[in-house]
């Protein structure tokens, strides 16, 4: 906590009439008569996404962030449920805001926002993109497990998901559901749950081989297959080996029951490596 000095009018004036006078050896601000002391919170800027919001007492809310610099971050944003809020609107799920915190002694306030990308306007609009976003902000809080922690990689892949959920790839726009399937098999790698797609993932035999396993931790060769084991068609391989490169020229002729065997596919290795599946990933329309 930082303290300032605070002057009553006849003081500030003497401030204002001599003011080199702190500066060279004179008259100290904090000496002259009616001068108090308070304190003033430090506060910090930063990029980020909000991930999710929840009800705090009767106007707040506390608002879940993954930020360019400071990893997650959880903060209350006071007073922004009434309708007289100045930017209640910018701390929506998706939205991606330049904000000031002020520390707290719990949890930081948030006491400044600027919206950068609106991404939370074409997905309200669009329920199979709006149910795919859900389960990327879903997916970030749960993979970004530190708060305080910078988790850089996160948040770009983040960002740059919701925003081609909204504008498209650059060589056009693809399903909601394959542009959810890349950013989960992308940020599981980061989180260090790459799935192995060269050889098998229990004895590193080099493949290519037949199945896939999300228990064993993606492919796997013949003699280590577990029970359930899938096996998946040459095309949904060629496209898993896609999604997980960013790699969007090479699903443009991608058939549908290729993606949806790679959806289904995706969502048991995601649920398998996060413990426990995600609320959202039932929802998204595919």
């Amino acid at each position: 906590m930082l303290r300032a000095r605070m002057c009553r009018p006849e003081a500030s004036s003497v401030v204002a009439a001599d003011g080199y006078l702190g500066a060279f050896g004179g008259v100290m601000p904090g000496s002259l008569p009616g001068c108090e002391t308070m304190d003033v919170m430090p506060t910090y800027r930063d990029e980020a996404v909000v991930l999710r919001t929840h009800k705090l007492g009767e106007a707040d809310r506390i608002i879940t962030l993954l930020s360019r610099t400071h990893g997650k971050i959880r903060a209350v944003a006071r007073g922004v449920r009434r309708t007289s809020s100045k930017f209640g609107g910018r701390l929506e799920p998706f939205s991606h805001i330049d904000v000031q915190f002020a520390n707290g002694r719990n949890l930081d306030i948030v006491t400044q926002v600027e919206t950068l990308h609106a991404y939370d306007a074409p997905l309200r609009v669009d329920y199979a993109a709006f149910t795919a976003g859900e389960a990327m902000v879903e997916t970030a809080d749960r993979l970004v497990t530190e708060e305080g922690e910078p988790a850089l990689q996160q948040y770009r892949l983040l960002v740059g998901a919701l925003r081609t959920l909204g504008e498209g790839t650059p060589c056009g726009r693809r399903p909601a559901t394959m542009i959810l399937d890349s950013y989960l098999l992308r940020a599981l790698s980061v989180a260090g749950y790459a799935p192995a797609l060269t050889s098998c993932a229990r004895c590193g035999l080099e493949g290519p081989h037949s199945g896939f396993s999300p228990e064993a931790g993606g492919m796997v060769c013949q003699a280590c297959r577990p029970p359930r084991t899938a096996l998946p068609s040459d095309e949904a391989w060629q496209l898993i080996s896609a999604l997980i490169a960013g790699d969007w020229p090479a699903t443009a002729e991608v058939s549908e029951p290729a993606r949806n065997e790679v959806s289904g596919l995706i969502a048991a290795f995601a649920a398998w490596h996060m413990e426990r599946g995600l609320r959202s990933l039932p929802l998204v329309v595919r």
